[in-house]
Order: C-alpha cells, then structure tokens, then sequence
C-alpha cells in the first residue's frame, strides 16, 4: 500500500486543470474554486451547475497539450481510457493528477474534507475506500463546533503577537497548547 505525504496547498491564483464536465468533475471543481484556483475545465460537453461557477470552459475532448503550465491536474471522466490518457500526459510533465475513483492512476488522491474556517480537516483511507472516508468525515464533522472555530480565530490573532514575543518555537508551541487546554477543558 502506497503511503501517502498529507499537505496543504496554496491554491490561491494556481493555474488547475479538471478534465471531465459531469458531477464528479463538479465536486472536484467546485473544491478548488472554494481554495480560489484558477481553473479550467475540458470537456466535450458540460453540466450547466459546473458551467456557472467561475471557471474557464473549453468544450472539446482532452489534449495532452492541456496539461502544460499547470500546477496541478484532475481527472473526472466516466471513461478510464481518457483518464489514464490525462494521468500519463500529467506524469510526463511531473504535473500533480488526481483521477477519481482510481488511485492506480493518481500521483495523489484527495482526502474526504471538513470545512469549518479556517479549521479544514481531511480524512483519508489512502485510496482503500473513499466510502469509509466518507462516513469518518461525517463522524469528525460532528466533532467541530462554533467554540472551535471562535478558538481557531482568536488563535490565528494571536500569533503575530506571539512571533514577536515569544523568542522561540518551543516557547510559541506551549503557549498556545496551555491556551487550546484552557479553553477546551
């Protein structure tokens, strides 16, 4: 079993590419468009829903040209022929591709998301079953509520204070932990 590296990215203003134009490709677009990519999508025919959001629509079949300047690909079509098509053209440029439902295929998969801002949690089975994700990410959602995301805001205020005063990252660490116990307690 592949072991994967989680992170956090920056999309703000990154120039993505989502090939496929129905639902999965909606979800899929619909996630980098809350993180403010820049995003196009290519498809042959696209849902009205996805036609809405702020996007660029290029309405014809995949070229492996689509790929080039990108920082990162996804793959949302119902025919796996094209989607390892896009995953090939992507590896070869060492472009980032996901491919729904098909981690074989992915350089890195997605993680079922809890949005509460600016708290995001992602839970992933590593590609294993994206219904078991699902189902710990309705579990953990449960778990967020407004004291957490007030928590989280007050914190984030906190830190410039916190850089400029507290002289190492030690002394920074366990502030905040003695604050998120005081708190949470």
């Amino acid at each position: 079993m592949t072991h994967y590296y989680m992170a956090c990215l920056d999309l703000r203003g990154r120039d993505c590419l989502v090939v496929g134009g129905g639902r999965v490709a909606l979800e899929k677009v619909q996630g980098l468009v809350d993180c403010d990519a820049s995003v196009s999508v290519v498809a042959p025919e696209v849902d009205d829903e996805l036609r809405a959001l702020p996007v660029q629509v290029i309405e014809r079949r995949f070229a492996r040209s689509d790929v080039v300047g990108r920082f990162l690909v996804v793959a949302a079509t119902s025919v796996r022929a094209v989607n390892a098509a896009v995953s090939r053209a992507a590896d070869e440029r060492s472009v980032p591709c996901n491919v729904a439902d098909d981690p074989e295929l992915c350089s890195f998969i997605l993680p079922a998301i809890v949005r509460r801002d600016p708290i995001v949690v992602g839970v992933s089975t590593g590609g294993a079953s994206p219904a078991l994700a699902q189902r710990l990410r309705s579990e953990v959602a449960e778990l967020i509520g407004p004291e957490h995301v007030a928590l989280a805001h007050r914190l984030e205020a906190l830190r410039p204070w916190a850089k400029q005063e507290l002289p190492t990252y030690e002394a920074r660490r366990d502030f905040f932990r003695h604050l998120v116990e005081a708190a949470l307690t």
